[in-house]
């Protein structure tokens, strides 16, 4: 993988309670600088906590974490100063525009190095319209706004909670753009997901993250390799399900007539089961990605929470 050896985040036994309640769990993270990190899971595995530690929003009930060697409790207004943050709740400032907020940011960093213009730059990717109020927005036009206020003064590492949420598909190709350039110039994205096609599409390497305990640390070539899908077919007529039952890969096999639904493990597989299915007339077909959960219950065993 294409990264320098500098390690931008690194957590040890990060661990955060609310109360009684175990958020997260002996977390330990080693992102490098020039990567695109993907932190992968259900939504309340623990990703925001995570990301809400690194940043000091709340701080560590045990262990603890560095970015850019720099500790996050104790040096955690330096850190934030050369680091973007996409929260998953955004919050504007409903009586200004989108360029009256921008103008107010460069004066309160002290930007003097074409905040505004990159701003203007990034708006025009996005297609927002910075001279609107940031009244009203929808969730998509909120997520715009605050991708460009997290990019626009160039930070070290952009940390980014759900970015494509209410995003259409024209816009989360955008953004993956953005994301891709802003790696190529050597700076460092920590993305939060449970969106598995997106971490595929965007990601250098992905930590996977379950009721509170980081699961696993996967390239994403690795974590695709190991992945399945569910394929539908549906033919003119009805099929014998053991011939496709007979293949390797293939399992959880329901024929319902004309229709078989199945579990595909793996490309060879998926070419078998395709070549076979030619061998009739087939009508439809329709290829599912696992969600999370059937990856987690299918490679990382069924823990009990």
């Amino acid at each position: 993988m294409a990264h320098g050896q500098n390690v931008v985040i690194q957590t040890h036994n990060l661990t955060h309670r609310y109360g009684k309640l175990t958020a997260i769990q002996d977390v330990n993270l080693t992102v490098y600088e020039g990567e695109i990190f993907g932190f992968l899971g259900p939504n309340g595995a623990g990703k925001t906590t995570t990301i809400r530690t690194l940043l000091d929003f709340i701080r560590p009930s045990e262990g603890s974490a560095t970015l850019f060697g720099l500790d996050s409790v104790r040096d955690s207004v330096a850190i934030r100063a050369r680091a973007g943050y996409l929260p998953s709740e955004l919050a504007l400032l409903d009586n200004w525009t989108g360029i009256q907020y921008i103008r107010w940011l460069e004066d309160v960093r002290g930007a003097t190095n074409g905040y505004v213009t990159e701003a203007e730059r990034l708006a025009g990717r996005l297609d927002f319209d910075l001279g609107r109020s940031l009244k009203g927005l929808s969730t998509g036009m909120k997520r715009k706004m605050g991708l460009i206020v997290a990019l626009a003064h160039k930070p070290e590492l952009l940390i980014l909670d759900e970015p494509s949420t209410g995003l259409d598909p024209l816009m989360q190709q955008v953004l993956h753009e953005v994301m891709r350039e802003t790696r190529a110039e050597g700076r460092t994205i920590f993305l939060s997901s449970h969106n598995l096609p997106e971490v595929e599409a965007i990601c250098d390497r992905v930590g996977i993250i379950r009721d509170g305990r980081l699961e696993a640390v996967e390239t994403v070539a690795d974590l695709t390799r190991v992945s399945f899908r569910w394929l539908t077919l549906d033919f003119e007529d009805e099929v014998p399900a053991e011939r496709f039952r007979a293949l390797p890969g293939v399992a959880e096999i329901e024929s319902d007539g004309a229709r078989l639904h199945m579990r595909v493990g793996g490309e060879a597989s998926m070419d078998a089961v395709i070549k076979l299915a030619a061998q009739y007339t087939v009508a439809d077909i329709n290829v599912e990605h696992p969600t999370l959960e059937e990856i987690f219950l299918a490679y990382y065993g069924k823990k009990e929470a």
